[in-house]
């Protein structure tokens, strides 16, 4: 039986909204560490928890036999050929604070490729969707029902680039220095706390460029796919800290920024 993208992105979606009120619900109680991960700032809320438990109890009551592979939950292998990658909440120090910067991430894989995914901004119900395409429908990346794409071209000094740290302390150091090598260089950097928001944010042309080590593949795999339908370019490579580094930019200026970023030493590989 074939399976059809778009099934599968409005399954994504219509779950991602129900695991949307539920974060939302939680924001307005007491939202208390559940526990704490690779290090003591790496942190799980029961939000978290509950957040990833209904996204699989509703997509296993609709597609029996679909695995799953989720931040919060051991992965579960897939009968069906469709395998979930889950994000409960991408960008959880935010929601902890407070601050209004944090996703709900599904993607759908189909025999290891991804075909649908939806990220869906908690505080202000945006909602990114990509999907393959469908039978006599095209591929397509949308926000909020609306097609989106990446910014045109602009001088290296006129790029807003986005990034992230990494947990380990002694990478944070490493990215530390390579953020100062390149802030000189672009229009400016922002810090803003979720992968997948980011990487929606290039897709939508609001931001030029994205670079983090330390990423899973669980932070990018819906919004990675939704930034390469909308005419990004995604790279998985090593990072200077020896974890994944991921590279994210239009594709007519990928290669001028995965040279930026080499020179500033993101990547052990100098470009000089």
């Amino acid at each position: 039986m074939t399976v059809s993208p778009r099934e599968l992105a409005d399954l994504a979606l219509a779950t991602a909204r129900e695991a949307a009120e539920l974060v939302r619900e939680r924001a307005r109680g007491e939202v208390t560490v559940a526990a704490t991960k690779s290090s003591d700032i790496d942190v799980v809320t029961e939000a978290d928890r509950a957040s990833e438990a209904l996204i699989r109890a509703r997509i296993s009551e609709a597609r029996p036999g679909d695995g799953f592979m989720g931040e919060e939950g051991s992965d579960v292998a897939s009968t069906t050929g469709v395998r979930w990658v889950i994000d409960p909440i991408d960008g959880t120090v935010n929601f902890l604070y407070g601050i209004p910067q944090y996703a709900v991430s599904i993607a759908a894989e189909v025999d290891g490729v991804v075909v649908a995914g939806v990220v869906l901004d908690v505080q202000s119900g945006v909602e990114y969707v990509g999907r393959l395409a469908d039978g006599d429908s095209p591929a397509s990346a949308t926000r909020d029902g609306r097609p989106i794409t990446v910014r045109g071209p602009a001088p290296m000094s006129e790029r807003l680039f986005a990034t992230g740290f990494s947990y380990d302390r002694r990478v944070r150091v490493l990215q530390a220095e390579a953020v100062t090598r390149l802030l000189p260089h672009v229009r400016d950097i922002r810090r803003l706390g979720s992968c997948a928001l980011d990487l929606c944010l290039v897709a939508d042309g609001r931001m030029d460029a994205y670079v983090e080590e330390g990423v899973n593949f669980w932070d990018h795999a819906a919004a990675g796919m939704i930034a390469r339908l909308a005419g990004a370019r995604t790279l998985v490579l090593a990072g200077a800290g020896g974890l994944d580094l991921l590279v994210c930019a239009p594709e007519h200026s990928f290669d001028e920024v995965l040279e930026a970023v080499r020179s500033a030493g993101f990547s052990p590989d100098s470009g000089e």
